[in-house]
């Protein structure tokens, strides 16, 4: 049986110059690509603001799903590669404050640096879609 695959772009200058797409969805999973805190026009938005890019980064996660038929809750497993853990704190809030009910699995490393100096977080997101959450 052959799954069928769709490609979810958001239309930044990244995707087709690096050849990846935003989001894959396969079946009931999908995988969303590392994410920064850019717009359409590959912009960085608030630049030395953990919390907000990380904010933002959630929010282009969220779309991306819902383009591929998910939702937040729907998420298994987030990965925040940052740029200053010293700044742990405003990136685990904006993560706290969009799966703190959800609670997926997640790691959280840092990394030498981004693409963009000015960007302090990258995001991956997995998720299964048409399951329940259970208890502790």
């Amino acid at each position: 049986m052959t799954q069928e695959r769709h490609n979810v772009s958001t239309n930044t200058p990244w995707e087709p110059l690096i050849g990846y797409s935003r989001a894959v969805r396969t079946g009931n999973l999908v995988f969303v690509s590392g994410t920064t805190a850019i717009n359409v026009k590959g912009d960085v938005l608030a630049p030395g603001d953990p919390y907000e890019q990380t904010k933002r980064v959630i929010e282009t996660i969220r779309q991306s799903l819902e383009n591929a038929g998910a939702r937040l809750s729907d998420v298994v497993r987030t990965r925040m590669f940052v740029t200053d853990l010293s700044q742990w704190k405003g990136y685990a809030l904006a993560h706290r404050e969009a799966f703190g009910d959800i609670r997926p699995a997640n790691t959280f490393v840092q990394v030498a640096r981004l693409i963009d100096p000015r960007m302090m977080i990258e995001m991956e997101a997995d998720a299964v879609i048409g399951f329940t959450v259970e208890g502790d």
